[in-house]
């Protein structure tokens, strides 16, 4: 009798945690015979796949936060490409986190050839970085992509892809405004605006002041106005510190990371860190202001030599429109946001009309709607069964 599949599955910041956590999910729905292990953070460890390292010390972004850990991102990606050659997995799934998930491929590639090399999330070189695409086919067996896109990019150089749908476009993004409200003593007629950080220090540490600065902004200019954040856990410690020392956040409402769906219910509008969250926003129809800073060095390697894209946010990329306004770098200003976010709340009629607008381009991106984990486990157990039919086993 054949031993159950084997899939170790690597995530090393907040959403890739989610990705893996939903992937989980779907594997043992399909096959719960199949044995799985990897690292990850707290929504995989839930699913009983604890990672022996916490991985939001590899949660950074930008070429200089890179720089700093370059040594710990390098031991880690040992560490986690050991962890999968002792488990015997015959195939790994690396989500997202391109620098990471390249030298755990790197590795995984030296020690166990043979072992099927997935990547889930293909590195975003519609917008930057298109030589990622060739790098990334010499060093993985097969690509999950999230966009219908995407293989137009990997196939010429020979990486096999599937597409199997983004699953920020297929979760169950219902709460309780209502409850949420309640519970923390703000008026069902009282305007909400919601405020995301984001999920990696470097986010939280760039993004902060100009955050309390339009806070402070905000609440000379709309005093009725309430502010609620929901901290990503990989922040959460380090962001209720900054926050009881900052004034502007006095009257701040900070909620649980579990109550995060509820908050999102409740808003009126946000300002946000950009990324998938914008996206999950825009679902639920909440207009959104999308707030990005990088490092110096950076931003200008990226902004003059690298950007490919008219926009950061992926509404906006599927819309060819400027439905999510974008503050980036020198814009991301204290000043700009709340100017921003004022406009927002003083227009209600145009807030309305730009929430069904942002239902309608999310929903457009959804396409027919099948479950991407699900594609996804599909799509690995495939993988692994073809690999022991090669070998033999």
């Amino acid at each position: 009798m054949a031993r159950p599949a084997r899939i170790y599955i690597a995530a090393a910041e907040a959403s890739g945690d989610m990705l893996g956590a939903e992937l989980i999910d779907a594997l043992r729905r399909l096959d719960p015979k199949t044995e799985i292990a990897g690292m990850g953070g707290a929504e995989m460890a839930r699913r009983g796949v604890v990672s022996t390292f916490d991985i939001s010390q590899l949660s950074v972004f930008g070429m200089l936060d890179g720089l700093r850990i370059v040594k710990l991102v390098h031991e880690r990606a040992d560490e986690a490409a050991e962890a999968a050659v002792q488990f015997g997995a015959d195939a790994a799934v690396l989500i997202d986190s391109w620098g990471f998930m390249l030298r755990l491929a790197w590795k995984l590639e030296a020690r166990a050839p043979d072992m099927t090399r997935i990547k889930y999330v293909a590195p975003q070189v519609f917008a930057a970085r298109r030589g990622r695409a060739k790098v990334l086919a010499r060093h993985v067996d097969h690509l999950l992509a999230i966009h219908p896109f995407d293989a137009e990019y990997f196939e010429p150089h020979g990486l096999k892809t599937t597409f199997v749908g983004n699953p920020a476009l297929a979760r169950n993004l219902s709460g309780d405004g209502a409850g949420l409200r309640q519970r923390h003593g703000i008026a069902p007629d009282e305007e909400v605006l919601l405020m995301l950080f984001g999920s990696r220090r470097g986010e939280l540490g760039r993004l902060f002041a100009p955050f309390a600065a339009a806070a402070g902004r905000l609440r000379q200019a709309r005093p009725q106005t309430r502010l609620v954040t929901a901290l990503a856990p990989s922040i959460a410690a380090q962001a209720r510190e900054m926050i009881a020392a900052e004034p502007a956040f006095a009257d701040l409402v900070v909620v649980e990371a579990c109550e995060r769906l509820d908050a999102f219910h409740a808003a009126d509008a946000a300002l946000a860190c950009s990324g998938t969250v914008t996206l999950e926003l825009a679902r639920l129809g909440v207009p959104t202001i999308a707030a990005y800073r990088l490092g110096w060095i950076t931003w200008a390697v990226a902004h003059f030599v690298l950007m490919k894209a008219k926009y950061i946010s992926l509404v906006n990329i599927a819309a060819d429109e400027m439905l999510i306004p974008e503050y980036v770098q020198m814009d991301c200003t204290g000043d700009r946001l709340a100017g921003a976010a004022y406009a927002l709340l003083e227009d209600a009629r145009g807030r309305e009309a730009l929430s069904e607008r942002l239902r309608e381009v999310t929903q457009g991106m959804a396409g027919e709607g099948a479950d991407p984990a699900a594609a996804a486990a599909r799509k690995v157990l495939e993988l692994v069964r073809a690999r022991r039919r090669a070998m033999g086993g």
